[in-house]
């Protein structure tokens, strides 16, 4: 069982920036594509970003692209979502998932909502961001 940690959320000003990293403590994440995803309050769960196995092809929601950029840090063994201009909309508890398949699931970030699971397999418990003066 891959666990999954989330970390850096926090309050954060509106047009201000946040990093948040996602760890798999006791294992690697080299051979699973990577997602991040949101639940705001009185919402349903949406897909924010997926990056490959490699780090070699990456994935955003139209809500995020331009102010989101997700990574990987192999030497920290970490997949990071650096989020910039944040918006109060974006507040949500976003989680990280995980798939042992070197792509992300072969949909736009909108309609991975309508695979199993959103494609993913392991999930983290996540980690709350509030957008908010």
């Amino acid at each position: 069982q891959l666990q999954l940690v989330e970390s850096g959320g926090g309050l954060v000003q509106p047009g201000g920036s946040l990093r948040l990293s996602c760890a798999a403590p006791g294992n690697t994440l080299d051979y699973y594509a990577i997602g991040w995803f949101r639940q705001a309050p009185g919402k349903e769960r949406e897909g924010v970003s997926c990056i490959t196995s490699s780090g070699g092809s990456t994935k955003y929601a139209d809500s995020v692209k331009e102010r989101f950029t997700i990574s990987r840090n192999n030497a920290k063994n970490t997949v990071d979502l650096q989020m910039a201009s944040l918006k109060p909309e974006d507040t949500a508890v976003y989680y990280c998932a995980a798939v042992y398949q070197p792509e992300c699931p072969p949909v736009t970030i909108e309609t991975m909502s309508l695979l199993p699971n959103y494609g993913m397999d392991y999930w983290g418990k996540g980690t709350l961001v509030t957008v908010s003066s």
